[in-house]
């Protein structure tokens, strides 16, 4: 491998926007990997950014670290992945993408009708939530009145 082609802990951070520490959780979990220099450091191999970009966007769609990890698992090892495999994994998200776009429209919609009652108190609220039937309801702790696409857990921590 020349060495223009491995990059530092410090210069994957640099480029990516990961802070070292998430680079060694994410090595951790099998994200990403790692060489290590006759010294014992890291040494990343330059595609290793193209994963990291991928991490942050399908955190950024609400993927978890094990949906994440299962769609990296789908790209070549043997080779620097195509636009053609991009794609292909990608098209895992555009389900969760539309759902994501239709809550997101709906809260926004939401919010405009409850922040102009002018109560500004969902215990109380007659509109949202009338008699504080949410304190006495059989749902989920949490935003239970969030679309289920706004409430899934993050992935990355």
């Amino acid at each position: 491998m020349d060495k223009h082609d491995v990059l530092t802990v410090t210069q994957v951070s640099e480029r990516s926007g990961f802070a070292p520490s998430a680079l060694r959780f994410y090595e951790e979990r099998g994200l990403i990997s790692a060489s290590r220099s006759p010294g014992g450091r890291r040494r990343y191999e330059r595609s290793v950014l193209r994963r990291l970009a991928f991490i942050r966007a399908a955190a950024n769609v609400g993927l978890t670290l094990d949906e994440i990890r299962d769609e990296l698992d789908r790209l070549p090892s043997h080779r620097t992945p195509t636009k053609a495999d991009w794609t292909r994994i990608s098209q895992h998200w555009r389900t969760r993408l539309d759902e994501q776009i239709s809550a997101l429209r709906a809260l926004r919609d939401g919010l405009d009708s409850c922040i102009g009652c002018g109560c500004l108190s969902l215990r109380t609220c007659g509109v949202a939530n009338p008699g504080d039937t949410a304190a006495t309801s059989e749902r989920a702790p949490g935003a239970t009145r969030l679309p289920a696409a706004l409430r899934r857990p993050h992935g990355l921590g």
